[in-house]
């Protein structure tokens, strides 16, 4: 569910764009991130900060909006589990109709509908951006080792940590082995 400040603040009014293309706007303003721009392990934090440095420009088919979003992502290492947290910038490129029919004509995906309110909802754009460039298996270092997939040891305590695993297709002939060594023992 939407908090009500957040749904407004990625909201736009653009009333003075309409009807006059190459007219434009900047938009410099900090918002609470929504809900749910996350993943399993990392994400921006809902109400955390997103820095939004955005150009508005009218052109003949709607509003393209260009600029850059950036917040802190915050999570957990996919390997050791360890906090990890560090700054997103993503790019916004979206072209908002303003003709429904218009938007449909083309790429539906790459075209979005200005309201019928005439403002312009960034949520989903944001969220499209800003969860496609949270990495799938996120890690806090690239040489991390990560925990033993036996008992969950910290690896980077002692890289040396093994377990003694003996493959089952193998342990016939171990008990054979053993079983000669007894018989040559005894003789």
């Amino acid at each position: 569910m939407k908090h009500p400040q957040q749904s407004s603040l990625l909201q736009v009014d653009v009333k003075e764009l309409k009807g006059r293309p190459g007219t434009g706007e900047e938009i410099l303003r900090t918002v609470p991130a929504p809900a749910g721009f996350a993943t399993v392990l990392v994400g921006v934090a809902e109400s955390s900060d997103i820095d939004l440095d955005v150009r508005l420009e009218s052109v003949h088919e709607g509003v393209l909006v260009t600029g850059t979003a950036t917040a802190r992502v915050t999570g957990e290492c996919g390997r050791c589990l360890d906090p990890l947290s560090y700054p997103l910038t993503v790019d916004l490129m979206q072209l908002f109709s303003w003709d429904a029919e218009e938007g449909r004509d083309g790429d539906e995906d790459d075209t979005r509908i200005v309201g019928e309110d005439i403002t312009l909802d960034l949520e989903p754009v944001l969220r499209d951006l800003v969860v496609t460039a949270l990495p799938f298996q996120p890690v806090c270092r690239g040489d991390c080792p990560g925990l033993c997939s036996q008992c969950g040891f910290r690896m980077e305590e002692d890289p040396e940590h093994v377990h003694e695993q003996l493959d089952p297709r193998w342990a016939a002939l171990q008990d054979l082995a053993a079983e000669l060594n007894e018989d040559e023992d005894k003789a």
